[in-house]
């Protein structure tokens, strides 16, 4: 990369156009992106105008939005009308969602009346749903035609496609009434009808559900596109693998910043602002704060408990601590099973069962080692107190991590939600609230 990066840099500066395109060859868009943002500022719009065309369009849709407005605007009128025409639409949609609305309406006067439709079309669906990803770029042929008239329009119109593997059956209305493999449609008698080799009905999910059906969808019926559909069965686009494999890093990113109590953003981390990441991070910080706040009053209000048996306060950071990571791990795992389809809401009564017979073993062994240590270093009764406290807290904390989630999913809240450090500070809680009350009952301290 780096040779290829000074050879770059040495035609760029000799204005050598046919040297940088012997370059390029066979080398990846994304690869030519990261020779992009390698190169100094001055040096990134002659190397851009220099791509072929419709490579120079891929490696404009893996720019960040900054990169892609400021880009845009050195371009001639007729640069950026053509760059936006070779876009795919998905594409093309989410440029039009990062730019500012001064220039929104500047650069849809570049495109041509076609090209607006589809973005305008496209942005009227929300903005988590199937229909902001789709594309309208697909194959569909008629159920009366034989194979021969499909492979014909297949060849016709297969460019103008986001793919070519799956082609799609559709009435005179343009209601989806089944799909073709292109190897199946290939290996067919010429003179069979459409109709007689489609598969009925297709697999396809609605434009208006949410963007992480398709994720799943996918996953489950294992195919690389989804035909989308409207309320009325009609075929409106297309979304594919790439599409998803994009959602599913989108969602992926959200859970985890939810799962460390961080509200959600896609923003590139070394672009952001300090204010920004401090209004994601505060919120969820001061909440805490106050929920840990709980744990020292009800410390406060055994002070006599633990004066009498000074002992107590050496295992209090061992018994809340454990507290808190059963129940991090059992919201960790019901949350991964949720978002993968594993366990619905129905499942709960079966889910919260395993958890609590896994819950009672876990306690139970943990029960013991606590025990061991607290017979070697304060005596029977304390090691009494730290092992049915050692218990009880696993297998609340195991119940709590696995139950927030399904609670949260029935308010209709995101289960991520139950962070770990959400769960961790109420786990502490009831650690320390439990480990006080059965040291009070076992010492008889009235």
């Amino acid at each position: 990369m780096d040779i290829q990066l000074q050879t770059i840099q040495k035609y760029i500066k000799e204005k050598n156009l046919q040297g940088l395109k012997n370059i390029y060859g066979d080398i990846p868009p994304a690869d030519l992106t990261t020779l992009f943002h390698q190169l100094n500022p001055g040096e990134r719009l002659f190397f851009f105008r220099s791509l072929p065309r419709l490579v120079a369009a891929q490696v404009f849709s893996h720019l960040d939005p900054d990169e892609e407005n400021s880009l845009i605007l050195k371009l001639t009128d007729k640069e950026a009308r053509q760059l936006l025409h070779d876009l795919d639409p998905d594409d093309r949609t989410e440029f039009f969602e990062e730019l500012p609305g001064r220039l929104t309406q500047k650069i849809l006067n570049l495109l041509d009346d076609e090209n607006v439709a589809e973005i305008r079309m496209l942005l009227g669906y929300a903005e988590d749903t199937v229909g902001r990803f789709m594309t309208p770029d697909y194959i569909a042929v008629r159920p009366s035609w034989t194979a021969v008239q499909a492979m014909n329009h297949v060849r016709e119109w297969g460019n103008e496609s986001e793919t070519s593997d799956v082609i799609y059956v559709t009435n005179a209305s343009w209601e989806l009434q089944g799909a073709i493999s292109l190897r199946h449609l290939v290996l067919s008698d010429p003179e069979t009808s459409v109709e007689s080799i489609m598969k009925s009905p297709a697999i396809a999910i609605h434009a208006h559900e949410d963007q992480e059906s398709a994720v799943h969808m996918m996953q489950k019926y294992d195919v690389s596109v989804l035909p989308v559909i409207d309320a009325h069965n009609i075929l409106v686009g297309i979304i594919t693998v790439d599409d998803v494999l994009d959602i599913a890093e989108e969602e992926t990113t959200e859970d985890f910043h939810r799962s460390s109590a961080i509200d959600a953003f896609q923003e590139s981390f070394l672009k952001t602002s300090i204010f920004f990441l401090y209004k994601k991070r505060i919120g969820w910080l001061v909440l805490l704060t106050f929920v840990n706040i709980l744990s020292g009053a009800i410390i406060m209000s055994y002070e006599a408990t633990l004066q009498q048996a000074i002992a107590l306060v050496a295992f209090l950071p061992l018994l809340i601590g454990s507290a808190g990571n059963s129940g991090s791990q059992s919201a960790t795992l019901t949350i991964r099973a949720m978002a993968t389809g594993d366990v619905h809401m129905g499942d709960w009564l079966i889910v919260i069962w395993r958890e609590l017979r896994t819950a009672l073993l876990l306690g139970s062994t943990m029960g013991a080692v606590v025990w061991g240590l607290g017979i070697f270093r304060s005596g029977e009764t304390v090691a009494l107190i730290v092992a049915l406290t050692m218990v009880m807290i696993v297998l609340l904390g195991s119940l709590l991590g696995v139950c927030l989630p399904f609670v949260l999913s029935k308010l209709k809240l995101d289960p991520a939600t139950a962070s770990s450090p959400l769960v961790t500070s109420i786990a502490d809680i009831l650690g320390v609230f439990i480990y006080l009350i059965i040291a009070k009952a076992l010492l008889g301290i009235a």
